[in-house]
């Protein structure tokens, strides 16, 4: 009998483009024309700048940079080449700044910003077809989405499952197109979680670390991969040996969920988009409070209280964050995007950047509280269910309820909307032209009958 953890290798060794349903595949190219997306948004933020000028100091000059197909790949925000691990390291932060890259709720992970970063930039390295690539990302995806339900609830109240779960599933992705067997394999995720972290504690001062978290998850794991291709061996039992992930991050931990429906419950298409460009925990109670403003046509002036009824984890990580100083704080203040929410009907990039700090943002912020609620503690983490209490101005008390909040698989965004969502954050950043980006978007929905994964956006005068 395979232990649960060598089920999990053989699986992602194993598994191959002709096994994935056509349902399963065309949700992964949604996935990563949306990653796309909040990867060219990541353009000119400082932090995700700062590492990349790292990685790219580490990998020596750009005119040295190998060309794609031969061992380079593609930097997203310079339009540079560069290793395969410099390209993974800096989109990996790139597409996680904007918040609005995806999330799979039952494991409070986000998948694509660590599975596409690594699984692109080998494709690119190695001259992998668009098919390879599909396959490669969802075997990241179902390695990383059961890693995070294995570690459950109690590993997230401290842990950032994506810099954790997520180094596991960069591994299990990359392992794939280096097309290692299942032992291998095996050696890659023990590699790749002994090397995993990211924990909440930089939320409280507005650090930078969560794109670091992303960064080293992408990294971390492409290396482990190859390590584990060139005879580096890992822990064969990392994930529930009595000296593991579990036994040193997790006091819930379920191992029956690593294996849990391997090759028929594809997690993959559970995966949700985001709207609000904000953490994932506000996004239902943002909701909720948008259907009692249309419901009753309320405005801003009129809310008097907002109470959100929300389950334990959006109070562990949102929590903290009571007096925002940053724009990337703000988006983990539950306050802060119900008060833009209630203002301009979305909280999305421009409306953090140009109005977190205002004086009704902040004035509105401070109405909002949040009261742990049995029923949606009860369903969370595979439902996100949105509750809000409104005090109005006028003495009335008004009651809103989501049950799917907008991205979810029953609410979820249409191609058409993926598409507008990725020239808005394009444009934003300014990190491509709207016709470089319509361009680059029109490719990837047909990524499936790319022979080889080439790059994904033009070059630039200056760029290698």
């Amino acid at each position: 009998m395979l232990t649960p953890t060598a089920t999990l290798a053989r699986f992602a060794a194993e598994l191959r483009h002709e096994h994935i349903p056509e349902a399963v595949l065309r949700k992964t190219e949604d996935l990563l024309v949306d990653w796309f997306g909040s990867a060219v948004a990541g353009h000119g933020s400082r932090p995700v700048e700062s590492i990349t000028r790292f990685a790219a100091q580490m990998g020596g000059p750009a005119a040295q940079a190998p060309a794609l197909g031969q061992g380079g790949a593609e930097v997203l925000i310079s339009r540079q080449r560069g290793s395969a691990y410099l390209a993974a390291m800096a989109n990996a932060a790139a597409s996680h700044v904007a918040e609005q890259d995806d999330v799979h709720n039952g494991s409070v992970f986000h998948p694509a910003t660590v599975v596409f970063p690594p699984a692109v930039a080998v494709a690119q390295a190695l001259g992998r077809s668009g098919q390879d690539l599909l396959a490669a990302s969802v075997v990241g995806y179902e390695v990383g989405i059961r890693v995070g339900e294995f570690l459950g609830r109690s590993h997230y109240k401290v842990f950032h499952t994506t810099g954790t779960a997520g180094t596991l599933a960069a591994a299990a992705a990359v392992g794939h197109l280096l097309r290692l067997d299942a032992a291998q394999m095996q050696h890659a995720l023990g590699s790749a979680g002994t090397q995993a972290a990211g924990l909440w504690e930089f939320l409280r001062t507005a650090a930078d670390s969560k794109q670091l978290h992303t960064a080293h998850a992408a990294a971390a794991g492409l290396m482990s991969a190859y390590l584990a291709q060139d005879g580096f061996t890992g822990a064969a039992e990392i994930l529930a040996g009595p000296q593991g992930m579990a036994a040193g991050m997790s006091s819930d931990a379920d191992a029956t969920r690593l294996s849990d429906g391997l090759g028929t419950r594809w997690a993959t298409v559970e995966t949700s988009f985001k709207y609000h460009a904000s953490c994932r925990h506000t996004h239902p109670a943002a909701d909720a409070l948008l259907q009692v403003m249309r419901s009753h046509g309320l405005q801003p002036a009129d809310l008097h209280r907002v109470e959100t009824h929300v389950h334990q984890g959006a109070i562990d990580v949102l929590g903290p964050v009571t007096s925002p100083s940053t724009v990337h704080q703000s988006k983990f203040s539950m306050g802060t995007v119900l008060a833009l929410v209630a203002q301009y009907g979305h909280a999305g990039l421009a409306e953090f950047d140009q109005h977190f700090l205002s004086a009704t943002t902040q004035a509105l912020r401070d109405r909002v509280t949040m009261r742990l609620d049995p029923e949606v503690d009860g369903a969370y983490p595979r439902r996100w269910i949105g509750k809000v209490t409104v005090h109005t101005t006028d003495g009335r008390v008004l009651h809103g309820r989501v049950d799917e909040p907008k991205g979810d698989p029953g609410n979820t965004l249409s191609r058409e909307e993926i598409t507008a969502k990725a020239l808005r954050l394009a444009a934003f950043s300014q990190g491509a032209t709207a016709a470089e980006m319509q361009q680059a978007v029109d490719a990837l929905w047909q990524v499936a009958q790319w022979p080889v994964v080439g790059a994904l956006l033009p070059s630039r005068a200056g760029a290698a």
